[in-house]
């Protein structure tokens, strides 16, 4: 049985792609029999056991995101903490703060291995700037760190490009799966598909927010040369929603477009197995992308992402189901031939699942494990673990 530390700077309440990460590995070790703690900043919920808020939080704009930034860490709780538990190794979100995380990595006893995993990629040139900067900044607590991974090569890119480091694993996201049980498209044949003349429904889950893509989508669906009929559901709630449904008001295709708006957890393996064509098409932003995994394991149909560096992990081997969002007319031609094509859409299921597989919580759990494993033991035998 080991003692994790899972040390993040912001807090666990919000359910963002990182916050699922941590919240997920946590819960797949501890159901190992792992003693995992939480060491974060400011968290309201009282559901989790072993949390320690560590400080206060300010909100911030970091890479076209929204997130909380830690004020510093008392450093006499910082040690009181890792006096008390005597941990195996902590686990450090990466890039982090030098007032919270930066603390935690610097109290660490020796014994403790320290291992960091990097979870963005920077989408714009301040974003870079600033990850180049805490490189140098950080050097020498960087020292202390027994390995590093990255989520996605995309991640691992800025690991290069920020720290200077070429010799970083890629690790991947643990996503939950429903293992093959979300409802299944109803089983027909490519004839009788083709003889159908019920719609093809397009499904967008996600944020209605600018790097999401949604209005890329809509300007796509509307010039789209299908000859098929179809529906497009734009699943998600933000602060795109009225200027989405006055664009499908504009472009004349309102009838053909709903906004259910939030998509509960439970719900979304139902949504995305009942879609012929789910399409992400994310600008750009995007680390890795837990949301295309969830679409690969579960859609009825084909998974058509956009081609950012986050969504080339997961896409792997699946990159003509890729699509450039903002060139609209190409856009719209890909999506018209999988619309009128079921055949395909079939096909593809398949080979996108053994994607999602890659990113099964319970594989990227043991993939994790036994990285911490080798961290500790070369740390116990005084050398640094191999990254």
């Amino acid at each position: 049985m080991l003692r994790i530390g899972l040390v993040i700077d912001d807090g666990l309440d919000k359910p963002d792609g990182v916050q699922q990460i941590v919240l997920t590995l946590g819960r797949r070790l501890a159901a190992l029999g792992h003693e995992v703690h939480y060491l974060t900043s400011t968290t309201a919920r009282t559901d989790l056991p072993h949390l320690h808020v560590l400080g206060r939080t300010v909100a911030v704009r970091f890479n076209g995101n929204r997130l909380r930034s830690p004020l510093p860490a008392r450093r006499a709780d910082v040690r009181r903490l890792l006096a008390e538990v005597p941990f195996d190794v902590l686990h450090v979100t990466m890039p982090y703060s030098p007032l919270l995380a930066g603390r935690v990595v610097s109290a660490a006893p020796p014994r403790t291995a320290v291992v960091g995993q990097f979870v963005i990629y920077p989408q714009d040139r301040p974003t870079r700037w600033g990850i180049r900067a805490l490189g140098l900044l950080e050097r020498r607590r960087l020292r202390r760190f027994d390995a590093i991974s990255a989520l996605s090569e995309a991640a691992r890119e800025s690991v290069r490009e920020g720290f200077g480091r070429d010799d970083v694993p890629v690790m991947g996201g643990p996503v939950e799966l429903s293992g093959g049980t979300a409802p299944e498209a109803p089983a027909r044949d490519a004839a009788a598909a083709d003889e159908s003349d019920r719609p093809v429904r397009i499904v967008f889950l996600g944020r209605l927010v600018e790097r999401k893509g949604p209005r890329e989508l809509l300007a796509a669906v509307a010039a789209m040369p299908a000859t098929r009929p179809w529906t497009l559901t734009l699943a998600g709630r933000g602060p795109l929603l009225e200027d989405l449904r006055e664009r499908a008001r504009a472009a004349g295709i309102a009838d053909r477009v709903d906004f259910p708006g939030f998509v509960a957890e439970e719900d979304k393996a139902a949504l995305l197995a009942g879609a012929d064509v789910v399409v992400l098409p994310s600008t750009g932003g995007e680390s890795f992308g837990m949301s295309v995994v969830e679409a690969l394991a579960d859609a009825g149909g084909v998974v058509l992402a956009g081609d950012n560096p986050g969504y080339r992990t997961p896409m792997a081997g699946l990159e003509d189901q890729l699509v450039d969002p903002r060139d609209t007319a190409a856009f719209a031609r890909t999506l018209a031939r999988w619309v009128d094509d079921p055949a395909a859409r079939a096909a593809a299921r398949a080979p996108q699942r053994a994607a999602a597989q890659r990113f099964e919580a319970g594989e990227i759990t043991a993939t994790t494990l036994a990285w911490y494993e080798a961290a500790i033991a070369a740390r116990r035998a005084g050398a640094r673990a191999p990254r």
